[in-house]
């Protein structure tokens, strides 16, 4: 299986070196591994340490163009959203979405919530829950709401890494994600998701993209982990959308909803 983009990488707009390379270096890697289209999607505005900055946007369009210009190879603009609340708010507003053409959403630590009441009964109880490793039903419950409500108020096009960090019952964010047209993520280092989890989602409809979630320009493209769970499982070509194909967004609709 060869795949033909890469969804999910990270340059140096993801602040405090957490990103390492321009988005030329990004590029310039997928061409020459043979992609014919990738997206830079840095982290949301509310990543405190590492999230892009709203006023950073216009240059990292320029870059954008100036490396399409370059490389024959298609470049979208998108950002790893977070989810910051139990009511499945996500930090994106309205006037964002001109600016993405992809638009991926998950989970992260070290973000801005709504409220204090979120900052500490959503964010920093999964924190806490992944550090001793255990989540209340309650809590998972909570986090399986927070995705649900993320996929049906928003137009996401990706769900980032599920079920790292954050649990929820899978078999209920998979049904909404089918019922929202929302693609799974297989991540080429984290995978969250069990063979069992990877299985259920496509029984029940899920469509896949496998991404690197590459932070440096060496590793975009390197989709390892989410390729061997492919191979392993044996899943049909057709559900893995950046196989053959390339997948079609939703930022027409995104457009028309702002």
């Amino acid at each position: 299986m060869a795949l033909i983009a890469d969804y999910h990488t990270h340059t140096k707009y993801s602040r405090h070196n957490h990103g390492k390379g321009s988005v030329e270096d990004n590029v310039r890697v997928a061409y020459e591994k043979g992609l014919r289209q990738i997206a830079i999607t840095d982290h949301g505005f509310n990543q405190k340490l590492y999230g892009i900055r709203r006023k950073d946007i216009p240059s990292l369009r320029k870059d954008i163009e100036e490396a399409k210009e370059r490389y024959p190879i298609d470049v979208l603009l998108g950002v790893e959203a977070n989810i910051i609340s139990s009511k499945g708010d996500i930090d994106i507003v309205d006037e964002d979405y001109d600016n993405l053409d992809i638009l991926l959403c998950g989970f992260h630590q070290i973000v801005k919530s709504t409220s204090a009441r979120e900052q500490i009964g959503f964010v920093l109880k999964n924190v806490f829950a992944n550090i001793f490793k255990f989540t209340s039903k309650k809590q998972k419950q909570k986090n399986t709401n927070a995705y649900i409500n993320a996929m049906r108020k928003y137009d996401i096009d990706i769900i980032t890494h599920l079920n790292h960090i954050c649990k929820v019952d899978v078999e209920q964010v998979a049904k909404v994600a089918k019922e929202t047209n929302t693609l799974i993520e297989l991540n080429g280092k984290r995978l969250g998701l069990t063979d069992k989890d990877i299985l259920k989602c496509y029984e029940l409809g899920c469509k896949f993209v496998i991404n690197s979630d590459a932070h440096s320009p060496k590793r975009v493209g390197d989709c390892h982990l989410g390729l061997e769970a492919v191979l392993r499982l044996r899943l049909p070509d057709s559900v893995i959308l950046n196989y053959n194909d390339l997948p079609k967004f939703k930022k027409d609709k995104r457009k028309k909803r702002s």
